[in-house]
Parts: C-alpha cells; sequence; structure tokens
C-alpha cells in the first residue's frame, strides 16, 4: 500500500506462494513417503487449478499495468467463488461417501479395538521415572524460558493491554478492563501515524468510548469468568487488533528489509521475495509437516492441500485487500502497478511447479512419494540458483513482458 515499498509487497506475496507450493509441499511429501499415503483426487486438483487461476488473472494486471477499483473488488471477491467451489466439492464428495457408508460398516469394531490399542500403547510410552540428567535439563530449559520472557515483555505487554481477550483459560479482569480502554486509542493513533492526520476530535471520542466500555467491562465481570454476552463484538474486536499489530510490525519488517537492500546493495524487491516470503512461510512448512506425520491419510489430506489453499487466500484476500485500498486512493483513476521485471520469471516458475504437481501426482495415483517432492524441490533450487546468479553479476539479463 506504501508508494514505496509496494514492489517488495507484492513480490513477497508471489514468492510466498511458490514456496509454499513448492518446498513446504515437496517437503511434506517426502516427510511421509514411506507411508505411502494418498489424497483426495478432486479436491487436490480443485485447489491447484483455482491457484493457476489466481496467478494468471495477477499475471494478467500485471503485463496490463494499471488495475480500476471495479476490478479490485472482482479480484477480492473470487475467493468467495473458491469457498463455494469448495464447498460444493466437499459436500458432492461427502454424498458419495455417506451412499457407501454402508458397504464399510463392518470394519468399524476392528477401528475402535485399533484406537483401544493405539491409547494403550500412547498410555505405555509416558515415562515412570525421572532421572537427574532429565531434571537438570528441565531447569535449564525453564531459565531459557524466564529470559525469552523478560526479552519479549517489551513488544508482548502492550499487544496484551490492546488486545482484549475473552478466553476462560486467559481471562484477567484487569487486562480485560485495560485493553477494552486503550484498544480504539490504538487505532486512531496508529491511522494518524500512517495515514491521515486525525483531528483532537477523533482521540477525544475514541477515548470516551474506550473508558465508556471499560466502565461496562467492569461492573459486568468478574475475576475468574469473562463476560457472558456480546461475545461476538469481543472476538471482532481482538480479531481487528491483532491485525492492527500485524500491520504494525509488518511495517517494521518492511523498514528492515529496505535498510538491507540499501546496505548491502540488493533490490529490496529481491528480499520481498526470498527472505520476507521465506519468514512468512516457515510456520506453514512447520505445521503442515507436523500434521501430515501425525494426522495419519486426513493429516496429510490437509496438510497437501493447505499448501494450495493457503497461498490462494494470500494472493486473493491479502494482496486484494491492498489493491481496493490503493485504487480507492486513486479512484475514480486507475493504479499503475509498479513493474518489476524479475517478477515474470518469479510466475513462471511458480506455474511450472503448479503444473508439475498437477500432472505427476494423478499420474502416480495420487500417492505422495520422494519423486513428488524432490521434483518441486528441484524447480524451486533452479530458480533459486538463477536469483543468486543474478544478484553476484554472473547473469544479466532482464525479462521483459
Amino acid at each position: 500500500m506504501n508508494d514505496g515499498t509496494n514492489d517488495i509487497g507484492l513480490n513477497s506475496i508471489i514468492g510466498g506462494a511458490f514456496f509454499v507450493s513448492s518446498v513446504v509441499a515437496g517437503i511434506t511429501s517426502i516427510s511421509i513417503s514411506q507411508h505411502g499415503r494418498k489424497i483426495k483426487k478432486s479436491s487436490f486438483i480443485g485447489n491447484v487449478m483455482f491457484l493457476i487461476l489466481c496467478v494468471v488473472c495477477l499475471l494478467v494486471v500485471i503485463i496490463i499495468g494499471k488495475i480500476h477499483l471495479w476490478g479490485s473488488l472482482g479480484f477480492f471477491f473470487l475467493y468467495l467463488v473458491y469457498v463455494c467451489f469448495i464447498f460444493a466439492s466437499e459436500m458432492h464428495v461427502r454424498q458419495e461417501e455417506i451412499e457407501t457408508d454402508d458397504d464399510d460398516s463392518f470394519d468399524l469394531p476392528m477401528v475402535c479395538d485399533m484406537k483401544k490399542g493405539q491409547e494403550l500403547s500412547c498410555e505405555l510410552k509416558v515415562p515412570l521415572l525421572v532421572d537427574k540428567g532429565h531434571e537438570v535439563q528441565s531447569a535449564k530449559f525453564c531459565v531459557l524460558r524466564k529470559v525469552g520472557y523478560v526479552l519479549e515483555l517489551p513488544l508482548d505487554l502492550p499487544r496484551k493491554l490492546t488486545i482484549p481477550n475473552v478466553s476462560q483459560e486467559k481471562w484477567s479482569k484487569s487486562f480485560g478492563i485495560v485493553s477494552i480502554t486503550l484498544a480504539p486509542l490504538l487505532l486512531v493513533l496508529i491511522w494518524d501515524f500512517f495515514g491521515p492526520k486525525s483531528s483532537i476530535w477523533a482521540y477525544g471520542i475514541s477515548g470516551v468510548l474506550g473508558l465508556c466500555c471499560g466502565v461496562l467491562v467492569f461492573f459486568t465481570s468478574d475475576g475468574l469468568h469473562p463476560p457472558k454476552k456480546f461475545n461476538f463484538l469481543w472476538l471482532g474486536l481482538g480479531f481487528l487488533m491483532s491485525i492492527t499489530w500485524t500491520y504494525i510490525l509488518a511495517e517494521e519488517l518492511i523498514s528492515l528489509l529496505v535498510s538491507m537492500g540499501l546496505i548491502f546493495g540488493i533490490s529490496p524487491s529481491i528480499l520481498g521475495l526470498t527472505v520476507l516470503a521465506w519468514g512468512n512461510s516457515l510456520g506453514d512448512l512447520v505445521a503442515n509437516v507436523t500434521l501430515a506425520k501425525t494426522g495419519g491419510p486426513i493429516g496429510a489430506q490437509v496438510a497437501l492441500c493447505g499448501c494450495y489453499a493457503g497461498p490462494i487466500f494470500n494472493t486473493l484476500v491479502g494482496l486484494g485487500s491492498s489493491l481496493i485500498f490503493t485504487t480507492w486512493k486513486a479512484f475514480p483513476s486507475s493504479y499503475i502497478v509498479p513493474i518489476d521485471s524479475t517478477i515474470y520469471e518469479t510466475i513462471g516458475f511458480l506455474l511450472l511447479g503448479l503444473l508439475w504437481a498437477l500432472v505427476i501426482l494423478p499420474k502416480r495415483d495420487m500417492r505422495l512419494d520422494k519423486f513428488f517432492g524432490v521434483g518441486l524441490l528441484a524447480i524451486y533450487s533452479c530458480f533459486l540458483f538463477l536469483k543468486l546468479a543474478r544478484a553476484l553479476g554472473f547473469i544479466e539479463f532482464q525479462v521483459s513482458p
């Protein structure tokens, strides 16, 4: 959304989609290759095809070089089409499973026995004795946790004081009152810092609103139980404040990337395409691999489809919402999309990885194996080698549309 860093945001979205759909999907497939697990063909093909559609639509926007407000709205609401498509597809598959459920009913007692055996084996794995070495390691771990808590406190405490939390496990009346009081003030402050300047009336209104909400929480809750009424408003405000803090951290992270680019002489768009994309996707890597290894066939299905559903959300909703705000500022004129010549080769490699997945996995009977995963990693490695060679000056050419 910022004029000086819009190319970083665009490259990070595309780079993140490429990293998740190739590296995360490849490592996930390799990690469970020995189990020979299969996934549903219809769900996988639907997600991959829709991601290809999103990338093609984005490529058309980049080639045209500009986009209008109505085009941004259409790009954003394309995600609703995706949700309806996935919902209808899952309902159709579930209906077919219900029709064939009677044929598999005789396996139910055996499944129950297996679950009992698995629970028993899990109980037997719990250690009964703890040696002194383990106690020493636990003590060291506690010390490290305390040190980490102290280091995180300057950033963690302001978040707790401005993000309302009404969960029973983490409820604190004092934090609840302070957070609901300070949240409106923080919203006005962020708007004043990153956007148009707000008047003194905005601060006054937000302060009075927050104070009224704090007094209301004080009289309608106790120290043990969160408020029982209007939970939807609490959750909505908590989500809004979480997004606000994510926006604050993203602003600082982008500033750091721009500074690193100036210091080391590296294009900020390249840093967004690699460092920022990797940082945004490491959570997906850990979560998807863990889910695939411990969740059985269903976990493998969810993990691999998430490698394509996540980039769809980031592209259509994340980038789409940013385009809506920027085109709204430029309305009634069109917004000029920043053109980076290297973005075409990134999209080309991304489409190559998606086509590899779309062709290879159905040919291998939808079985997740090393061949499928290594192929995705090889495609990303070639892309990374090209970027590294260009950054070091071994390759000097520009890709033109």
